[in-house]
């Protein structure tokens, strides 16, 4: 019996790219944890541990895989979370201008027996040196309102962005590479 997939994540963005693969979840349920990060904890064991812990959020009956995922957006130690409003846009943008940052997209899967693996892709990437007019454009037109970091990689920013090293498909919110092998060992058919 072929398990069915459950994707605990409401973003659109992740489902685009799981189709890309040629996966379609067969349920969607959005995990309800505390994204807060503990005291000095750093951005890739951050990461790892909001991947691990939306997984286990979500309630997994027999024969289901449980696909969950988190991207974060880092410069040096420092997390930045996701954009509430076009001042915080502009704030990340202001930061992120000119110099190199890491995005960690971690992925964890529960197989159909409950057994949890857990992999990130971390990636680096660079904005060119933003003018005051660029940020400020950007941050209005909304698009990084919602996204770690402020920013979209797959909209607007891409023309912003003049380096990349790593996964670019981690960088938009989910690993392909790792999901694909995660899944496929967890026994769901890929397209």
């Amino acid at each position: 019996m072929t398990p069915r997939l459950i994707l605990a994540s409401s973003s659109p963005r992740r489902r685009d790219l799981l189709a890309q693969i040629g996966v379609i979840p067969d349920d969607i349920r959005s995990p309800d944890i505390d994204e807060v990060p503990r005291k000095g904890e750093l951005p890739r064991p951050y990461a790892e541990r909001m991947a691990s812990e939306k997984a286990l959020a979500v309630p997994r009956a027999e024969g289901e895989v449980i696909l969950a995922g988190d991207t974060t957006v880092a410069v040096g130690r420092r997390i930045l979370p996701q954009a509430a409003s076009e001042a915080d846009v502009s704030s990340f943008l202001r930061l992120l201008s000119g110099r190199r940052h890491r995005v960690y997209s971690c992925i964890s899967v529960i197989d159909a027996t409950g057994n949890q693996r857990t992999r990130c892709a971390a990636s680096q990437v660079r904005f060119k040196q933003l003018s005051a007019e660029e940020i400020a454009a950007y941050a209005a037109s909304g698009e990084g309102i919602g996204k770690a970091g402020g920013y979209a990689i797959q909209g607007r920013a891409a023309g912003l962005i003049d380096f990349l090293s790593g996964s670019h498909s981690g960088v938009v919110g989910l690993p392909l590479y790792e999901t694909r092998g995660l899944l496929k060992a967890a026994g769901i058919a890929l397209g």
